[in-house]
């Protein structure tokens, strides 16, 4: 029964959109990048988006759930959000939402786990 309540359980999304500083994009990726790769436990992926041309983007963090998304909140994490805190040209708009269809995603994702075996 626990694969069919997994098949059950939704994951969640953290959700920051936001526009940088003109010229800030890159710093605040590398940022990004080092605060998403202390994740661990209940992490499920992240992605960044760029508005092409622009300083706009959007990040989207994607967790088993709310709890271990809160679990996250480390003295690292509070650090790297104070460093990428006075790139944005405004606050972000910050949501969370729960994760309600995955199309291709996790069936690439099988794939290449089976093929790297």
């Amino acid at each position: 029964m626990t694969d069919f309540d997994d098949f059950l359980r939704h994951k969640y999304a953290y959700v920051a959109i936001g526009e940088f500083k003109p010229g800030c994009f890159s710093e605040a990726r590398q940022l990004y990048e080092k605060a998403v790769s202390t994740y661990t436990k209940g992490f499920q992926g992240a992605y960044l988006l760029q508005e092409p041309g622009s300083d706009r983007g959007i990040a989207i963090i994607l967790w088993d759930s709310i709890e271990d998304m809160d679990d996250h909140q480390s003295d690292l994490y509070q650090q790297t959000l104070g460093k990428i805190a006075h790139l944005f040209e405004t606050p972000p708009v910050t949501s969370f939402y729960e994760v309600c269809s995955e199309i291709g995603l996790p069936q690439l994702l099988a794939a290449a786990g089976a093929a790297a075996k």
